[in-house]
């Protein structure tokens, strides 16, 4: 329905030659198809959105929910950037974002690019300028009170941080809580994200059950409302969290990380292939399978040219060491 919507506002906007409304259905069809997981196109019509977007004043006609159309098309591109696997871009467009956003004195741009900043690096498994950009977010939206949206998004991303740092019972009661606050907004959308970022906590305490359990509700999500953008992680956990009940799941997850590797590769997703990689990998290793395991890694590795000091790229490497 969505989809249809702005697939046909775009034809109205190119045959009414308005630059303004061909910009936003640019930039509204670039955020649809990211949330879809087709992403190549997703950055094409965000790359078309940025070409018309003229700073610098604030444009309210071309906007997006309040927010500087071309915040909101820097801050968009970094996250498909970085699912595609150029992680410097991503992060230059991030800081884009933010730039713009400050040179606009545009409170509300600011607090949208600083929150899809604090997204960016949970992609990226920086818990750390997660926390960071999470918090500057809140304390900026607190003189805001129409934004639940993003408040409870960042609360879930703050808990997250937390959990990986350590402090993994205040992590996950945020996480819930943001859950719960998102449950009574009512938005469907990201809730298959943050429900895997609840299952990887989960996992990280040995609560397999209950992580797989949170991963079937995501999946269920995600099959109602098409958001497939997280699909091959929601693969990839399910097998992490089988291997953590026990060894008499590994075929089940091995299904799991081979399925992930697929849906990553068909949507061409190569940050999201590698972690899929890596999994299957670690899992092969441990069952003596040196060189399929090496193979497999060093293929998906060797594709990447940027962002090799991501934790990501990082770990890939590191395994490629260990299965020389």
């Amino acid at each position: 329905m969505a989809r249809q919507y702005w697939e046909q506002s775009f034809a109205l906007a190119q045959d009414i030659q308005d630059v303004d409304f061909i910009l936003v259905a640019h930039l509204q069809m670039g955020r649809l198809l990211f949330s879809l997981g087709e992403v190549v196109p997703a950055l094409s019509h965000l790359n078309h959105c940025l070409a018309l977007y003229k700073p610098p004043q604030y444009h309210p006609q071309s906007s997006i929910y309040g927010a500087d159309a071309g915040v909101v098309c820097h801050a968009y591109m970094a996250l498909a950037m970085e699912l595609l696997g150029h992680s410097d871009q991503a992060l230059r467009s991030s800081q884009e974002a933010i730039t713009r956003a400050q040179e606009l004195s545009h409170s509300f741009s600011l607090m949208y690019a600083l929150s899809m900043a604090a997204t960016l690096h949970q992609y990226r498994r920086e818990e750390t300028l997660t926390l960071e950009r999470a918090e500057d977010t809140l304390d900026l939206a607190s003189s805001y009170s129409l934004v639940p949206e993003i408040t409870t998004g960042m609360q879930i991303l703050r808990g997250w941080a937390l959990a990986v740092h350590g402090q993994r019972e205040e992590g996950m009661a945020q996480i819930r809580n943001g859950l719960a606050k998102w449950e009574t907004i009512g938005v469907k959308l990201l809730q298959s994200y943050h429900l895997a970022l609840l299952a990887e906590t989960l996992g990280q305490g040995g609560q397999a059950d209950e992580g797989l359990q949170a991963l079937d509700v995501a999946e269920a999500l995600m099959e109602t409302s098409g958001e497939r953008f997280w699909e091959a992680e929601l693969h990839r956990l399910k097998g992490e969290l089988l291997l953590i009940r026990g060894i008499s799941d590994e075929l089940q997850a091995e299904k799991s990380f081979r399925q992930a590797l697929d849906i990553a590769r068909r949507q061409q997703i190569k940050s999201r292939e590698l972690r899929a990689a890596m999994s299957l990998s670690r899992l092969w290793q441990s069952q003596g399978k040196q060189s399929e395991a090496r193979q497999l890694l060093a293929e998906v590795y060797h594709e990447f040219t940027e962002g090799f000091d991501t934790p990501d790229l990082q770990e890939a490497k590191t395994l490629l060491e260990e299965l020389m």
